[in-house]
This record gives C-alpha cells, sequence and structure tokens, in this order.
C-alpha cells in the first residue's frame, strides 16, 4: 500500500449497526424527485386501481344479500309485508329468526332475482378487470421511473468519483469500491422493484379498506385494528436486530469481492509463491462471514411475516365471532358482514406483506446507506473561481512551450498528521531542464510529483508555475500541460491506436503514428497482423511488459507536454528497449522540464541536476559527476 493510504480515509471496518436507516431510506425516495411526474401518474393509478379494488367486497357483499333474501323471502308466505313476518316469527317464539329478519331487506313470496344476481357478479367481475389493468400499467410507468432513477444514480456515483481526491482510492481496495457502484447500487434496483409498487398499493389499500369498514361497523373496526399495534411492535423488535445484519452482510459481500479481485489480478504471484491454500483460506473465511450476516439476516426477518400473520389471525377469529352475533341480532346484514370479513383480510393482508417484504427493503436501503456514504465522502478542494479563470493555462500543444520553470519554496506535507513526508522542502527546476530524484522507498520521490500535479495539497509552503502558485490554478488546465509515464501502466480495452491516441484525442492519425514511432512502438506494431488496430484486452494482457511501457510513452509524446514526469518510466523494459527509450526521451526531453524519478542510476546519468532525498529532505544534489565525486549518499546508491 501506498503511503497515501494513511493519509485517506480508513477503509470501513464491519458495520454492526444501521447508521441512519430512516434518513437513507427518505434520501432514497428523494432520488425520485426527477421523476415527479411518472411518480405522480404511478401514484394516481395506484389510488385509483386500489379504490376500484377495495369496492368489489361491497358489490360482492350485494349479491350475497340479494341470493339470501331471495332464499329466506321464498319460504315466507306472499301477501304480508316484513313487519308482519317479524310479528309472526315473534309470537312463535322465534326470536332470533325474527332479529335476523328485521335486519334483511326481504320480500315475503318473492324468491331469488337471478337477473340481478347476474348484474351484480358482472360489474364486479368488470371492476376486477379495470383495477388489474391500471394496476398493470402502474407497474409498467414505475419500472421506467426506477430504471430511469438508477441511471441517474449512477452517474451521480460516476461523476462523484471522478471528483474525489486520490488519497480515497489509496486508501480503499478496488474490489470493496466496485462492490459499491455495481452491486449495491443493483441491490438498491433490485429492492425497489420488488418492493416500491407493493408498498404503495399496501398502504393504499390499508387506508381505502379501513374507510369501507367503517362504513360498515365501527364496532367491528375497532376489533380488526387493535391487532395493529401488537403487528408493529412485533415486527420494530425484529427488525432492530435485523438491520444491523444486512448493513454486515452487503460490508461482508464488499471485502469478500475485494479479495477476488486481488487475488485473481495477482494469480501469477500467489501460484508462484504457493499461497493458494492461504487465498483460499482467506476466502472461506470472507465467504463465511458473507454466510453468517446473510443467515442471521433473514433469518431475523423471516420472522416477521409469520408473527404479524397469526397476530392478524386472533383478529379475523374475533371479527368473524362477533359479526356472527351482529347478523343474528339485525345489526348488520349477512352480505355486510361477508364483505367485512373480506375487508379483514384485505386489511391484514398489506400488513403481512409490508412484514414480510422488509428483509428486502432493509437490504435496498443497507446497500443505498452504502452508496450515500460514497456520494457523502469529501471531494478535491475546489479551484478558486475567480483565481482559476485568470490562471487558466493555455492547451498543450497549442501555445508556449518555452516556459516551465517550476519551484518547491519552503514546501512541507504528511499524509497522517504528526508524520511528515516532505518537511520545508525548497527546489528549482529551470526551463527545459532535467531534474532527477532519487532515494530510498518512502523517501518521498512520488509525493513530490502528486504534489506538483495537485494530486493532494501542500500543508505548507508552496509549489509555482513560472511564478504563478498552482494551488490558484484550474487543475485541468495545469495537468493537461504535464505528461506522465507511470510504472504501473494502464490501458484500456481498444486498439493500440486508440490507446495511443488517450494523450490527445483530437491528434490526426499521421500524429498518432508519429508518436508511435518516436517512442519505438511502430517497430513492434509493423509485426502485428493487424497493425494499429490491434485490440488490447484488459490491462494490456495480450502484450509484453516492455510493450506496454513503450506505448504509454508513445501517449506522453502525442500529449507533447511543457513538464514530463517519468516515474520508473523504463523499470519495466528490457535492457535493449530501455536503451532504446533513452534516445527517445533525450529528444523529448529538449525544451521541457522533466523530472524523472528512478531508483536505476543509469537512467539519470545525463540529466542536469540530481536530488538526492531522504526522509523527505533534500540531502543532495548536483550532476551525476559531481555527486560520484562528492562519495556521498548518492555515491553510496551507485556502488550498491
Amino acid at each position: 500500500m501506498t503511503p497515501a493510504a494513511t493519509k485517506a480515509t480508513n477503509r470501513p471496518a464491519s458495520v454492526t449497526r444501521s447508521h441512519d436507516f430512516w434518513g437513507s431510506a427518505t434520501r432514497l425516495v428523494k432520488q425520485l424527485a426527477p421523476q415527479r411526474r411518472l411518480s405522480i401518474a404511478v401514484i394516481t393509478l395506484g389510488i385509483t386501481g386500489t379504490a376500484i379494488g377495495v369496492i368489489v367486497p361491497r358489490i360482492l357483499g350485494h349479491a350475497t344479500d340479494l341470493l339470501f333474501n331471495g332464499v329466506i323471502g321464498r319460504q315466507l308466505p306472499a301477501g304480508i309485508t316484513k313487519a308482519q313476518a317479524v310479528a309472526a316469527a315473534r309470537s312463535r317464539g322465534a326470536n332470533t329468526f325474527a332479529d335476523l329478519l328485521s335486519g334483511m331487506n326481504v320480500v315475503p313470496g318473492q324468491g331469488v332475482d337471478f337477473g340481478a344476481v347476474a348484474r351484480t357478479l358482472t360489474l364486479a367481475l368488470t371492476l376486477y378487470l379495470a383495477s388489474a389493468v391500471l394496476i398493470w400499467v402502474q407497474a409498467r410507468l414505475l419500472n421506467v421511473t426506477l430504471q430511469r432513477t438508477m441511471v441517474a444514480l449512477r452517474a451521480q456515483v460516476e461523476d462523484k468519483i471522478h471528483r474525489l481526491p486520490l488519497s480515497y482510492f489509496d486508501g480503499r481496495q478496488r474490489g470493496e469500491l466496485l462492490s459499491r457502484v455495481t452491486n449495491d447500487i443493483d441491490n438498491v434496483q433490485t429492492s425497489l422493484s420488488m418492493t416500491i409498487s407493493q408498498l404503495l398499493t399496501s398502504i393504499l389499500t390499508v387506508v381505502a379498506v379501513l374507510a369501507m369498514m367503517l362504513s360498515i361497523s365501527p364496532l367491528l373496526v375497532v376489533i380488526a385494528v387493535l391487532t395493529v399495534p401488537l403487528s408493529l411492535l412485533a415486527t420494530r423488535a425484529i427488525v432492530r436486530h435485523s438491520q444491523r445484519m444486512f448493513v454486515a452482510q452487503w460490508t461482508s459481500i464488499g471485502r469478500l469481492n475485494a479479495h477476488i479481485e486481488e487475488t485473481y489480478s495477482g494469480f501469477t504471484v500467489v501460484k508462484t509463491f504457493g499461497h493458494q491454500a492461504a487465498a483460499r483460506e482467506q476466502f472461506r473465511s470472507l465467504n463465511d462471514d458473507v454466510y453468517q450476516a446473510s443467515f442471521g439476516a433473514q433469518f431475523l426477518s423471516g420472522l416477521v411475516a409469520p408473527a404479524t400473520t397469526f397476530i392478524g389471525n386472533l383478529g379475523y377469529v374475533a371479527v368473524a365471532v362477533v359479526g356472527g352475533l351482529q347478523v343474528a341480532t339485525g345489526h348488520i346484514t349477512l352480505g355486510n358482514i361477508q364483505a367485512f370479513i373480506q375487508y379483514v383480510r384485505q386489511f391484514n393482508s398489506p400488513l403481512s406483506q409490508l412484514a414480510g417484504m422488509y428483509n428486502t427493503l432493509q437490504s435496498g436501503v443497507a446497500s443505498a446507506e452504502r452508496v450515500f456514504t460514497l456520494l457523502d465522502e469529501p471531494e478535491e478542494s475546489p479551484d478558486p473561481v475567480a483565481a482559476a479563470t485568470h490562471h487558466r493555462l493555455p492547451a498543450a500543444g497549442t501555445t508556449r512551450q518555452s516556459g516551465g520553470r517550476v519551484e518547491f519554496a519552503h514546501v512541507s506535507f504528511a499524509y497522517h498528521p504528526g508524520t511528515p513526508v516532505i518537511e520545508d522542502l525548497s527546489l528549482v527546476a529551470e526551463p527545459g531542464s532535467t531534474v532527477a530524484i532519487v532515494g530510498p522507498t518512502g523517501a518521498g520521490k512520488t509525493t513530490l510529483v502528486n504534489l506538483l500535479m495537485r494530486f493532494y495539497e501542500v500543508d505548507a509552503g508552496h509549489i509555482l508555475l513560472d511564478g504563478m502558485d498552482i494551488a490558484t490554478m484550474d487543475r485541468q488546465s495545469l495537468r493537461s500541460r504535464i505528461g506522465m509515464v507511470l510504472q504501473d501502466t494502464w490501458l484500456f480495452e481498444g486498439t493500440i491506436e486508440e490507446n495511443i491516441a488517450y494523450g490527445r484525442p483530437d491528434a490526426g492519425e499521421e500524429e498518432v503514428h508519429e508518436a508511435a514511432k518516436a517512442a519505438y512502438v511502430d517497430r513492434f506494431v509493423r509485426t502485428l497482423p493487424a497493425g494499429y488496430q490491434t485490440r488490447i484486452t484488459g490491462d494490456g494482457g495480450n502484450i509484453s511488459a516492455g510493450e506496454r511501457q513503450l506505448i504509454t510513452i508513445a501517449r506522453a509524446f502525442l500529449a507533447r507536454p511543457q513538464l514530463l514526469i517519468l516515474d520508473e518510466a523504463t523499470s519495466s523494459v528490457d535492457t535493449r528497449t530501455e536503451a532504446l527509450i533513452q534516445h527517445a526521451m533525450c529528444e523529448l526531453r529538449r525544451d521541457r522540464t522533466s523530472f524523472i524519478i528512478a531508483h536505476r542510476l543509469s537512467t539519470i546519468r545525463d540529466a542536469d541536476r540530481i536530488l538526492v532525498v531522504e526522509a523527505g529532505r533534500i540531502v543532495e544534489q548536483g550532476n551525476h559527476g559531481e555527486l560520484l565525486a562528492r562519495r556521498g549518499a548518492y555515491y553510496a546508491m551507485a556502488q550498491a
């Protein structure tokens, strides 16, 4: 790990509890705000479809009343009124039947009106169909809404990554970061797709059903609603313990991904040193962590649905008993009690569904929390607007190449407070000169160029470019003037020509080929069947390390920078190729201020100045001959 890792935010530890579940859930809902029109349409369709759906039980209850009234009416003598029939029943001592009859809309002597029953059932089926169509359209619009929202969220994350300081990436494994960008966002999308429609429908159903139940019997509503607090208490108790397990689950998955990415990237090294067993053991350990967290989260959250269903059934039984008594006493009709029992089911079902999908919702919110944590990370300090505009440098390769004076004036820097890496360092690189920086690992060589590129900001002192403090310059303009060839080559999946053109995207084909010739890329490209159109696989795995290095050097040639930084630029190249590159670099460095960082002194003998850095301080400086003559630190390195 680089020294910058200590400057960066520490890698997330195992999370044992949710930091802010409701805050993250609210923030996730706010992500839907740009799709407010679609969201309003989804809600409107949900309200309409739910309203239609909850009316149907009353209609079916009316059909039941029509049938029951017809059956009873047919048994009564024709030509009398209902009141007379009730009085006759009481005179016979059939008080229960009389009470039942008094609550019915019966016509003595009249049988079942099957035409009215058919019309009522047809209306119910039509409304069911209309409700289903509306809910289907709602689901389609909701899918569009969520897809657009997730695209926007991914764009936010991508934009955020480009605004994060280099220290953020130094302190984290790529696999863990990729897990947040891919797995977590995918899990958020899956969770919302599975829950938000059901959540919306369930809430609307509870409200609408409650209103219909009140229109039938407030007493029965009280009995039915008494079970809700019990369900909520049970759900809260279970959720409080399961939420932290979901956060731990996704944290464990991130660590597992980081291990897999790290192991597969260095699989050759792992096999070479015989560490397969250790890698497998670490994988088993991390995989077991995922299993334990996932099992605990799913087990606990899985208790919610059974608990709430059981409590709901208690209310269902109570309603059936009390409702039956009310029918028997004539307070409500049989059709109404049938409808009410259906409503109790509809009332309890959304509550059970809400409880049952809470594990999915918790998992999604836990992933969203990790994504929001990334979005809330401190960004690079913004460029001063006025100063950046005033000091904006011309684009590379367009105007002056004559400048390039670099001065470090009493610069101090530490990745971690109290542990300075650079301390009160001062140096001047004149325009067109080549300055080589050598020293042991951790001496601060790479840190100097990171400060020059403004990947980090100095803690004290100033870095001046042509007399201007780079802290007042626009970062993009500053970096466009600097060409860098790093020790670790980076090539993307594309053609060789596209990889070289990355140094200056507006360059023509002829310019790309000239840069390739200058870096001796043309020599090996001509031997390839597809030439410059040869496609490079991920990380350049289908070409040699030396060829990868040459392509990155050609990229620097094409950029035509004002300043040049070579960080171990030939460390991965064979001796013959290194000799060719040295000749090319001499031409590339002409009229450019160049910084060379290398452990091999053969690459810096012709440098105008050589700085020997130890513990962030310059202990020696001079050219190659002068430093050898002094027989100091540089001489000792040359003899090693």
